[in-house]
């Protein structure tokens, strides 16, 4: 009895031979690559090392009522420190220069071969908030205790908290009263959620707490034009009805109307 060979058994030895077998590696070329990489390394930590000059010239750029470009430098050299140009943080003197009362917006920038250029950017107060307070476009509460109020500003009286959502009724608002030759003075959200203007002809307008935008249309679509022309006339309208307003009269022989 004659026993068969395995002939497939060969090749496959073969190629495990052949999977084993590791690539030859020019040895010569790869530690002439490393030394060139760490040339360039050490060439650019000399380079970085150079040119990392001490801070020798702050460049304060924006339009200025509120700040003083002095503070911004003062501010700019106490986070810098020790540190030369190209080593400073600059996250570390935006926030710095942030601390700064009536900033709003800070970039920085390095310039050649030993400056750092400061662009901020002031707060723009769109309204007071109680006596001393300003808040700015976004609704923010940017200062307590301001010195020196623009009498011009409406002003804000609601809860702590609400300072965003009565900016924006605010921004929302002006537009349309000025088309209808009237501006708010004060704007009052009470604890209860309920809306009220006052006109800086002196006409309180009362919106309460349901539906304060419908009521607010409601008064510049029928209202505003009779509020306009006979300012001097009426102490208050009052819209919390759900069919009309009612006007009340400063004389006390006219009784209140209702439209």
């Amino acid at each position: 009895m004659k026993l068969k060979r395995n002939k497939r058994a060969k090749p496959q030895a073969s190629a495990a031979k052949r999977r084993l077998k590791l690539p030859s590696i020019n040895w010569g070329r790869w530690l002439s690559a490393m030394a060139m990489c760490a040339a360039l390394v050490a060439g650019g930590f000399a380079l970085k090392l150079a040119l990392n000059r001490p801070l020798d010239r702050i460049a304060v750029e924006g339009r200025f009522q509120r700040v003083s470009p002095l503070d911004i430098e003062k501010a700019v050299r106490g986070a810098v420190g020790d540190a030369g140009v190209f080593s400073v943080n600059l996250e570390t003197v935006s926030r710095a220069v942030r601390q700064i009362p009536w900033v709003d917006g800070v970039r920085i920038a390095r310039g050649w071969p030993n400056e750092l250029i400061v662009r901020v950017e002031e707060q723009r107060p769109v309204a007071r908030w109680g006596e001393t307070g300003l808040v700015n476009v976004r609704g923010e509460l940017f200062v307590n205790d301001a010195r020196h109020i623009p009498v011009e500003l409406p002003e804000l009286v609601g809860p702590a908290g609400a300072e965003a959502a009565m900016t924006q009724w605010l921004l929302e608002t002006q537009g349309r009263l000025v088309e209808a030759d009237l501006r708010m003075s004060q704007l009052k959200l009470d604890e209860r959620g309920a809306w009220e203007m006052s006109l800086a002809n002196g006409v309180v307008v009362r919106l309460g707490r349901l539906q304060a935008q419908q009521r607010f249309d409601r008064f510049m679509d029928v209202a505003a034009r009779i509020v306009a022309s006979r300012a001097a006339d009426i102490a208050y309208v009052d819209l919390r009805y759900a069919n009309g307003f009612a006007i009340g009269w400063r004389t006390a022989s006219t009784e209140a109307s209702r439209g």
